[in-house]
């Protein structure tokens, strides 16, 4: 099942001012008696009437398998509710077993259910045999040139075909091209590192972050992407490492390299839609360097307000080698505290070799404030408040 991404009016807060359908370049925004409506068969998308809007009204969207048509939106007094029900993980069943298998590497560590306030996914909606077709708009490299470390930041838009995420769910890339076997190249996942309403705030795109692999073909394919090449893009994946919504809730994050991209996606979107939260954001985010850390110039300009950060370097000049285990342990007054509350999320992505030593680090810290770690740990895995995706 394919859907669109239909550009609406909101009859409820629209002024009729007419600068909509005066900033259309392409005569897509036309109105009667009643409402200003969008015409899905001519809107490209352009975004031109956006920014003039007096009221936002010009800024809605809803995912449809048919477009509304103008004659049903004149007819209208408010905007459709959202209706995410028609897809389920059975309505478009992945038809590749190498998802399957990724996604179990993944998670062979721990596998939670998705946390209680945590949006419902879309899942599978593209498979191997119907992928979606991206445009590449962007592809920065967001570690220092003179680094061994070349890793990537891609933006890929979407044009008119839908394709929602959420924070912290995964897309599958496919290189073209074949084996020497005569078969398609394998496919990989890569951690959406954008918040679900796209890198640029409503706009059909998302972002990933790939580190370029030595021999790796896919890999090597996106980081070689140039703007406006197009991509095959399969998912969305991933139903359990998602991101509580409630404004109270604590969220852990430790990371290495690219597993800092769910954690972009979750800073962001507490950042533009929550920034006044009572639930804090911890970020614990281990590199060789500086230059080598991924987001490190837009991370260390974030207010402490927002995120409280532990950026920690392993091989800093006339220093002792640093990992992010480490760090925990030197915080864990504050991680203790957190530990103790039933608002706390704890999220670890990166490295699989991380995964020993940052779990008994957490129970050095949960021992030294009278929390009985294994205990603990079993409670928030069962209630989805413990997640680990490593690889």
């Amino acid at each position: 099942m394919s859907l669109l991404r239909q550009h609406l009016i909101d009859p409820e807060i629209c002024i009729r001012c007419n600068t909509c359908e005066e900033t259309c370049p392409i005569d897509a925004v036309t109105h009667n008696e009643d409402n200003y409506v969008v015409d899905a068969d001519k809107c490209n998308y352009c975004m031109d009437c956006i920014a003039p809007c007096p009221t936002g009204a010009i800024d809605n969207w809803r995912l449809v398998n048919e477009p509304f048509t103008t004659e049903q939106q004149f007819e209208w007094d408010e905007l459709p509710e959202e209706n995410t029900e028609a897809l389920s993980d059975s309505d478009t069943p992945a038809d590749d077993d190498e998802v399957r298998e990724l996604l179990a590497q993944a998670h062979a560590g721990v596998r939670a259910r998705a946390p209680d306030s945590a949006g419902k996914p879309l899942l599978n909606m593209f498979t191997r045999s119907a992928p979606a077709r991206a445009r590449v708009v962007g592809n920065y490299r967001i570690t220092a040139a003179d680094t061994e470390s070349d890793i990537r930041h891609i933006v890929l838009d979407f044009g008119a075909t839908a394709f929602p995420v959420l924070e912290g769910q995964s897309v599958g890339i496919l290189p073209p091209g074949q084996t020497s076997t005569g078969k398609p190249h394998k496919m990989r996942l890569y951690s959406v590192a954008s918040p679900r309403d796209g890198e640029r705030p409503n706009h059909n795109n998302l972002s990933l972050t790939v580190k370029r692999v030595d021999g790796g073909i896919a890999s090597n394919f996106i980081c070689d992407l140039s703007k406006g090449d197009e991509v095959d893009v399969v998912g969305p994946f991933g139903d359990s490492f998602l991101m509580p919504e409630h404004p109270d809730a604590n969220i852990i994050m430790i990371c290495t390299g690219t597993g800092s991209a769910p954690f972009r996606a979750m800073t962001e979107r507490r950042r533009r839609k929550q920034p006044d939260a009572n639930g804090r954001l911890v970020l614990f985010f281990g590199a060789r360097t500086p230059d080598e850390l991924p987001y490190f110039g837009p991370l260390s300009k974030l207010p402490d307000s927002l995120i409280h950060k532990e950026l920690v370097f392993s091989r800093l000049p006339d220093a002792g080698k640093e990992y992010v285990q480490h760090r925990m342990q030197a915080r864990g007054n504050l991680l203790g505290e957190l530990l103790g509350n039933s608002q706390t999320h704890i999220y670890i992505c990166g490295l699989k070799g991380m995964e020993q030593g940052v779990e008994e680090s957490l129970h050095v810290i949960a021992e030294k404030h009278g929390l009985d770690w294994p205990m603990l740990r079993d409670d928030m895995v069962r209630l989805g408040r413990y997640h680990v995706e490593t690889y």
